[in-house]
């Protein structure tokens, strides 16, 4: 039986990330676990984060996670959500800036206190359905529609503008990297367990990838 490990470092939606991917695939045996060899044993990977990025990066680093990830991300699908994408970004400006897992060159911006939209002033966060562009073929698109809508909630982005990794972008005040796709590794800033038949969908998709 496939296994499928979300990665539990104290920091993530564990409980609902879990049941969406129970949800789309009943048969796969789904692990909310920090042990080290099942998460290296697990046919999928998946590593959540919610908060701020200082202390996602702390525990990370403290519970050897990076390591591992990078070593896990190399030899099956792996997938980032929120701030498990932004994790594998280069830095981020968040709490003064942070270094992330570096599987991405990408910085991570702050939307600003100030973001503005045809004249008005956007809130930060942005929280709330936001229609995402597939700006690479990919097979986590599989029956997802170009222009469908997920659920964000986030404060900090992954830059568009020059980014080769790309796979979908948003716009809310500025262009944004709402996914970025290498090799094995798939990752994306909006929630798929809270994005109801398109997030669903793309969690499915992942499940039955066989990465590249």
């Amino acid at each position: 039986m496939k296994t499928v490990a979300i990665i539990d470092y104290g920091m993530g939606n564990l409980h609902s990330a879990r049941k969406a991917v129970e949800h789309v695939a009943p048969d796969v045996t789904v692990l909310v676990t920090d042990n080290a060899d099942h998460i290296r044993e697990a046919d999928h990977v998946i590593l959540p984060g919610v908060g701020a990025i200082r202390d996602c990066m702390a525990e990370i680093r403290r519970l050897g996670v990076d390591a591992l990830v990078r070593e896990v991300s190399r030899d099956r699908p792996f997938l980032g959500i929120c701030v498990g994408m932004q994790a594998l970004m280069a830095r981020s400006e968040e709490n003064g800036g942070v270094d992330g897992i570096g599987l991405f060159p990408s910085e991570v911006r702050y939307f600003g206190d100030r973001l503005m939209e045809q004249g008005e002033r956007l809130k930060v966060p942005h929280m709330g359905w936001n229609e995402v562009f597939q700006t690479q073929a990919h097979p986590l698109w599989h029956k997802i529609p170009d222009g469908d809508r997920f659920y964000f909630v986030h404060s900090y982005y992954a830059e568009a503008d020059g980014n080769p990794d790309m796979a979908g972008r948003a716009h809310y005040g500025v262009d944004l990297a709402a996914a970025v796709a290498r090799d094995n590794i798939f990752a994306v800033q909006f929630h798929p367990e809270k994005s109801a038949r398109a997030g669903l969908q793309l969690l499915k998709n992942f499940v039955e990838w066989s990465g590249n």
